[in-house]
């Protein structure tokens, strides 16, 4: 059987199940069990191809068409979202300035400074350059610009950070281009678990004390709730005191719900264990923590659907599968059948639920927040020089496009920089600890927020019995995209509903809405 490999850039262990969907077969990768989220495609010839085609669905900002999936730029993502809108702070367009973003991954990249000036040139040209700095608190392992191995650390493990670090700077930038981007990276050792967690959180603990208040931090990373064991509540309650010094600055902390839906991944056999029972993943269910989750845009494009089955049984793509009306603009919940992959949410079994969550599922403290574009099929273009034999099978560099909630988590911190600009031209303090304050009443304003519904897209027969937490059993086709359970995996997943759930949160900002809701609160 022919294998199509979604490529996480390190370590996408939340697809190391080895399920099969159609001749599409999901492998695991060598991974350090602090999982980066994003995403991205092998570029093979079937998709990054050389000429266009019936089958183009974007062309990056080199030229190279894309067959089956479509990518936005910059440009596409601020449109979306209104942030091109946003009322001018100041007397000046709000771009964040002032605003500080630090953006927290294991190893870094050896190229990331001359990779965020290219996106500069690319997408932003008439700006200053970015205002950009890299920080090794605890060493910098170049590695050469080489990886080699597959080991969960060392070289191999760099080499698959680097895409999570290059997507987190470059799309920070997109949404706040004159905010101070920082890139604060830690080259953990470890094998399992919770090992690189203390150096992680070290990092953070040390620039919340130098950072400006009213600081935005992103941590597209992400374990298993049930990876820490028995002693859970005592570890985190450890880590949770670095976001509570953080919070008492009114900084902010922004994690990746996870790319798994409800399927957990567990330690055991080099991380390719998975648990049968709906989980969620640490830090977003910290309840210090703002969760961010995932959608599917669909904008100037409609997924039409009209069979369930992303390959043939040569292991080629179906076309049936992937095709699209070339117009419409909609957002569903994020749930590609394809890979499969999807927004993580649910209940946390470490965590109460917290006094100012009013919403959601009974139980623990439930995540996600609030989301943003996260698909594969809709990423977000991203340039890429490091380790360039690892993510672009040549020795220079190359433009891709990537997907995951680690997208979504640092354009949500971009956001918020937004926020704290136009505070800061009120002579306002920054907002502080945004959980209270969307439970209080802005994650339900429709002038801030657009809910995410279920959608329903083409006419793929309804084959797939899915389980639903609280809701049974549901038949479903690919186009189906109403909860966060995983394509013909047993677990079951969380319903995408009218208000908060526990896929999407109470949805994804309308950014015009959201900065002023959130400016005019003292």
């Amino acid at each position: 059987m022919h294998s199509h490999l979604l490529a996480a850039k390190a370590t996408i262990a939340l697809l190391a199940t080895g399920a099969i969907v159609g001749a599409l077969t999901i492998a695991p990768a060598a991974a350090s069990h602090v999982i980066p989220l994003a995403m991205s495609v092998p570029r093979t010839a079937a998709v990054f191809s050389g000429h266009e085609s019936a089958a183009t669905a974007c062309t990056l900002p080199d030229g190279t068409p894309v067959n089956f999936y479509h990518c936005y730029t910059p440009a596409d993502i601020r449109a979306a979202y209104g942030v091109n809108s946003i009322a001018d702070a100041g007397g000046q367009p709000n771009l964040g300035q002032d605003q500080t973003i630090v953006l927290v991954d294991a190893y870094g990249s050896p190229t990331a400074a001359q990779d965020l000036g290219v996106f500069h040139d690319t997408f932003f040209p008439a700006l200053p350059a970015p205002n950009f700095d890299q920080m090794f608190p605890q060493g910098n392992p170049q590695y050469n610009n080489t990886a080699n191995g597959n080991g969960q650390s060392g070289p191999s493990a760099a080499a698959g950070w680097s895409g999570e670090a290059t997507l987190d700077i470059e799309w920070a930038y997109s949404i706040a281009p004159l905010a101070h981007i920082v890139l604060l990276a830690v080259p953990p050792a470890e094998t399992e678990g919770v090992q690189g967690l203390p150096n992680l959180f070290k990092a953070i603990s040390d620039e919340i004390d130098t950072a400006p208040d009213g600081t935005l931090f992103s941590m597209s990373f992400g374990i298993t709730e049930q990876t820490f064991g028995g002693a859970a509540a005592a570890q985190t309650a450890k880590f949770d005191q670095v976001f509570k010094k953080g919070l008492a600055r009114h900084d902010n902390f922004f994690a990746s719900s996870g790319d798994d839906g409800s399927l957990g991944v567990s330690k055991l056999k080099r991380d390719t264990g998975t648990y049968s029972v709906p989980t969620v993943g640490w830090p977003a269910s910290s309840p210090y923590v703002v969760s961010v989750g995932g959608t599917q845009l669909q904008r100037g494009w409609t997924w039409n659907p009209s069979s369930n089955d992303a390959f043939t049984a040569s292991g080629d793509y179906n076309p049936a599968y992937w095709q699209s009306t070339p117009s419409g603009n909609s957002e569903a919940a994020w749930n590609e059948s394809w890979a499969p992959i999807g927004s993580g949410g649910g209940v946390s079994t470490i965590y109460s639920k917290p006094s100012w969550q009013t919403a959601g599922p009974a139980g623990g403290r439930v995540v996600p927040d609030t989301a943003w574009n996260a698909a594969v099929n809709g990423g977000v273009d991203v340039y890429i020089s490091a380790f360039p034999q690892y993510n672009c099978g040549q020795a220079t560099g190359c433009w891709s496009f990537y997907g995951g909630t680690s997208s979504s988590s640092p354009q949500t911190a971009g956001l918020v920089a937004l926020v704290n600009r136009a505070r800061e031209a009120a002579h306002k303090a920054p907002i502080g600890f945004l959980d209270p304050l969307l439970y209080a009443g802005v994650g339900a304003n429709g002038n801030a927020y657009s809910d995410i519904t279920p959608m329903h897209y083409g006419t793929a027969p309804k084959a797939f019995a899915g389980n639903e937490v609280g809701v049974g059993t549901v038949q479903k086709s690919v186009g189906d995209l109403v909860d966060n359970g995983l394509w013909q995996l047993s677990v079951p997943g969380y319903p995408t509903t009218s208000g908060y759930d526990a896929t999407t949160g109470w949805g994804t900002p309308k950014a015009p809405g959201f900065v002023a809701a959130l400016t005019a609160l003292q």
